[in-house]
């Protein structure tokens, strides 16, 4: 105290001034001072006192505080006095528990004081905008206090400041570089100020989410030790579950980044037990859950899916496995673990096919499931632990037809093997066991196994069960309802309920959409006396709800009766009903299991959370059923025959109209795929229409520009007068002479032509002549040949034939060697018109290369002249350049007509002499033909 009076300025003396007035007083010099030393220690001196005199600093000094907060920023040292003091104004002790009822009295009043303190500081938004802004400040004492008191300012008041944070520029990515401070504790205490702000705010857990805090938090959780961590593990587990908790986005976006395969470290907790601390609970506990989060029934489907194939793929459901079948792993470990494991099953066809072929380590191995089953139905076995194996059990089976058929088959006499324990085996041993609870679980698995698969409703119907020597086998469904009708026997009065409990919901599970199986049941004759005599009499509380599920029970019998049994048709059951239990009645009993209370908790989730063994009584799957059915059965029962005859007539034509329904379904159908059809259609030709408008307006613009670029040309060629003119004459003189050439080189094409007809002409000339060579001497051959069996007179003859036939051979020689010379001249001359073709294109291309070397010149010419007749020279015609460039061009001209014409001329002589020769021997040839023929 005595720092506190040097602060204000006088000795204690006898009488001291009161707290208020030594708080006055260093207000006063908060306010009035100048020197920046004077007002450090007015704030030092009020932060001793804000512990003990908490009311009156909240009330004279925190608007000055405040007002140093903005005004000193450059002192870090008398910022973290004000934080310190701000920080003991609005904070309340909480880590004293208060050990009477005057303690605990001043702890809500210190409490209710920190309220109202927070309010009021909150109250100007802007202060929590210049805290947000203070924790920039690098120092650690700054930033430290800052992070503290905007916590508390959190715990007191959650939602206001939440609000203020979200709506300040950067407010919580400057709260994220919390995460990256390299020193522990303001790391350390930054993780509970984000807990604290994204407690319920989406908006704010989605903004966290995307400043990369998985990243962060998943490398913080790595470094301290995954599960083997201590405290800072729990708090960024407790972080990420406020982040991923009923949060889709946050949850697709962990999915995405591959954040799920970074948590299969976690769970590699090692074959050493002994090192299961308290803290490597708490946070395996907290990484079950996490893992929960993503693939719990509450999320959207598609959602849970691809978190579920995620975890199989990397491995996660296997090391979850693996801890599953540990020994020595802690209980509440255990049951989270099972309960983590039936969720990432539940609906996913590969990982219920997994969890199948998953053995425990035991000599010899058994399955997963047997193992698993067997702890369900030992009583032994903790409660938790036992609803966790229920609740894995129906996960697994859970739209898994496959493993429900694998169960009922273990029950079949074909499959049933003595020597090992099956699933079944356990089922039925915990059915008809004297554990109620082992009852109930058995029954409620059981009917698991039967949920919306009517193939194994009927297998199920072939079950028998020895029960007691020298006695014939008993089907289940029989054993059953013995069980049931013989309850009334057992010990206590809740045990009873239960069981009773369990078979019925069995029972009716199993009858329901079978009306084969409901046929068995009403072929016993005590099972329907039994539900009505359950139904009508006057029972407790407790016996209501049995009451209920046998008006259920017997409500199915009406609903899913084919009438294949005479003493027991829809119509004879409805009779028996409005006599012995009447329908208003009946229809009271069946509504009491929906306004039962524990249904209403079943009905919310599909794991077993009950507080009590004896609050076993509902299933979700049940409630469902429940839910269907009520409704249906209550209609059946009222209506009379009449009313069900106009139904089933009103059915027919439902279904007739359906089918004609069905049928103007089809036909739309096929009209949408023609409409589509007709879509890509109009699309492809609307594109296509597109693209041609875009070319024409190309080429509209281009024929523009070439428009444009002629009248600039054409006014050009107007202002050069007389030069133009005489370019003009040249340029017609050059077409004339093209076109005389083009003329020319036309009729070379056409001598070419006739020389190739008469070629042709030629060749087949020759054809013909050998061919009619080769037809004489055949003739001659045969009639040779016919002259040896000839008379002797006829020698003379036949040697003139051979004579003739000797000079027609002859003949043929000669002709088919000045055939083979015909040919090669053609092939020449073949040659020679290819070679004059070339030429003359290469003679064309010549003469268009210097027409443009001429063209060139007399632009340069041109534009000489101009440019003299600019500088006032004057310049005459140039006729003699003129003159000898149009020499040149006749030169060339000529040059080129006269080669053209002398090869032709030379290729026109062969041609004349080649058909001469071979009109001559034609005409030889036609004379031998006549006299061979005379």
């Amino acid at each position: 105290m005595n720092y506190i009076w040097e602060v204000v300025g006088r000795q204690p003396t006898g009488q001291q001034p009161s707290g208020a007035e030594t708080i006055q007083k260093l207000c006063d010099r908060m306010a009035s001072s100048t020197l920046l030393e004077d007002r450090r220690d007015a704030v030092r001196a009020i932060k001793s006192l804000s512990k003990k005199y908490r009311v009156e600093v909240g009330t004279m000094a925190m608007d000055h505080l405040l007002r140093i907060l903005q005004s000193d920023r450059t002192d870090t040292e008398i910022l973290g006095y004000a934080l310190d003091t701000l920080y003991n104004i609005v904070c309340s002790d909480e880590e004293e528990e208060p050990e009477d009822s005057e303690e605990e009295n001043q702890q809500k009043q210190e409490d209710d004081l920190g309220a109202r303190f927070t309010e009021e500081f909150i109250g100007e938004p802007d202060n929590i905008t210049l805290l947000l802004t203070l924790l920039e400040e690098f120092d650690f004492h700054v930033r430290w206090r800052g992070v503290k008191l905007l916590t508390v300012l959190l715990k007191s008041q959650c939602a206001p400041v939440q609000s203020i944070v979200l709506v300040s520029p950067m407010g919580v990515s400057r709260l994220m570089d919390l995460l990256a401070d390299s020193r522990e504790v303001i790391r350390n205490d930054g993780l509970l100020l984000l807990q604290q702000l994204t407690k319920g705010n989406t908006a704010i857990q989605k903004i966290v989410a995307f400043e990369n805090a998985f990243e962060r938090l998943l490398e913080i959780i790595t470094e301290e030790g995954s599960s083997d961590g201590g405290i800072v593990v729990e708090d960024c587990l407790l972080l990420l579950l406020n982040l991923l908790k009923n949060n889709s986005s946050n949850q697709n976006f962990l999915k995405e980044g591959s954040y799920i395969q970074k948590m299969k470290p976690w769970f590699e907790v090692g074959d050493d037990n002994s090192g299961w601390s308290a803290q490597k609970v708490t946070n395996l506990h907290l990484m079950l859950q996490l893992v929960r989060v993503m693939v719990s029934p509450v999320n959207s489907p598609g959602a849970t899916a691809s978190c579920q194939k995620a975890m199989f793929q990397c491995g996660l459901l296997q090391q979850l496995c693996t801890i599953l079948m540990a020994t020595g792993v802690p209980a509440d470990i255990l049951t989270e673990t099972i309960n983590t494991v039936s969720e990432v099953i539940r609906g996913s066809e590969v990982n219920q096919d997994y969890f199948a072929s998953v053995n425990a380590p035991s000599n010899p191995p058994r399955p997963a499931i047997v193992v698993l089953l067997m702890s369900m139905v030992n009583e032994r076995q903790p409660f938790v632990l036992r609803c966790a194996v229920l609740y894995c059990f129906q996960c697994f089976l859970y739209k898994n037809h496959k493993g429900q058929g694998e169960i009922v088959a273990t029950l079949l006499p074909s499959t049933i093997d003595a020597s090992s324990i099956s699933a079944g085996q356990l089922l039925c041993g915990g059915l008809f066991s004297a554990d109620s609870l082992s009852n109930w679980c058995a029954a409620v698995a059981l009917a698991h196994a039967l949920q919306d698969n009517l193939t194994q409703k009927e297998q199920l119907l072939r079950v028998q069960l020895a029960t007691s020597l020298g006695k014939p086998p008993v089907s289940l469904l029989q054993q059953c309802t013995n069980s049931l009708s013989q309850g009334d026997k057992l010990e206590r009065r809740g045990s009873r309920v239960q069981t009773k409990v369990g078979l019925l919901m069995l029972l009716c599970t199993w009858i329901s959409n079978c009306p084969i199986a409901v046929m068995h049941f009403l072929h016993n004759q005590d099972n329907v006396p039994f539900l009505t005599g359950q139904i009508s009499e006057n029972l407790g509380e407790d016996e209501r709800l049995v009451q209920g599920l046998c008006a259920l029970l017997l409500g199915i019998c009406i609903y899913y009766n084919d009438n294949s049994l005479e003493n027991y048709t829809k119509e004879k059951l409805k009779q028996l009903i409005e006599k012995r239990i009447g329908k208003e009645n009946f229809v009271e009993k069946l509504g009491f299991i929906s306004k039962h209370e524990l249904y209403s908790r079943a009905a919310q989730k599909p794991q077993p959370a009950f507080s009590a063994p004896e609050h076993m009584l509902f299933d979700h799957e049940f409630t469902k059923l429940i839910k269907e059915l009520e409704g249906m059965i209550t209609k059946a029962v009222l209506k009379s025959s009449e009313e069900e005859k106009k139904e089933e007539e009103v059915k027919k034509t439902l279904e007739q109209h359906d089918s004609i329904v069905t049928q103007y379904k089809e036909l739309i159908r096929e009209q949408d795929c023609q409409i589509n059809e007709l879509k890509e259609q109009v699309a492809s030709l609307t594109s296509q229409s597109e693209t041609l408008q875009s070319t024409v307006t190309q080429q509209f613009s281009q024929m523009q520009q070439h428009k444009d670029q002629y009248n600039i040309l054409k006014l050009k060629l107007g202002k050069d007068g007389h030069v133009n003119s005489l370019q003009t004459e040249e340029q017609s003189r050059l077409r004339k002479k093209l076109e005389e050439l083009q003329r020319q080189n036309q009729l070379l094409q056409t001598q070419l032509t006739e020389r190739d007809s008469l070629m042709t002409s030629l060749v087949c000339v020759c054809v013909i002549s050998y061919r009619i060579v080769i037809a004489v001497y055949a003739n001659a051959s045969k009639c040779h040949f016919r002259g040896i069996c000839a008379k002797p007179g006829d020698e003379s003859v036949l040697k003139c034939y051979e004579e003739q036939v000797q000079a027609l051979l002859e003949s043929k020689e000669l002709m088919e060697k000045e055939l083979s010379s015909a040919t090669s001249s053609a092939a020449v001359m073949q040659t020679e018109k290819s070679k004059l073709q070339q030429e003359l294109q290469e003679s064309k291309k010549e003469q268009d290369d210097l027409l443009m070397l001429l063209a060139d010149q007399d632009q340069k010419i041109l534009s000489l002249k101009h440019r003299l007749q600019d500088l006032g020279e004057t310049v005459r015609s140039s006729g003699f350049l003129w003159c000898v460039s149009k020499l040149l061009r006749l030169i060339l001209a000529l040059d080129l007509t006269f080669s053209l014409r002398l090869k032709m001329r030379m290729i026109w002589m062969q041609g004349t002499s080649l058909t001469t020769m071979m009109m001559m021997k034609r005409k030889k040839s036609v004379m031998n033909k006549k006299e061979l023929t005379s």
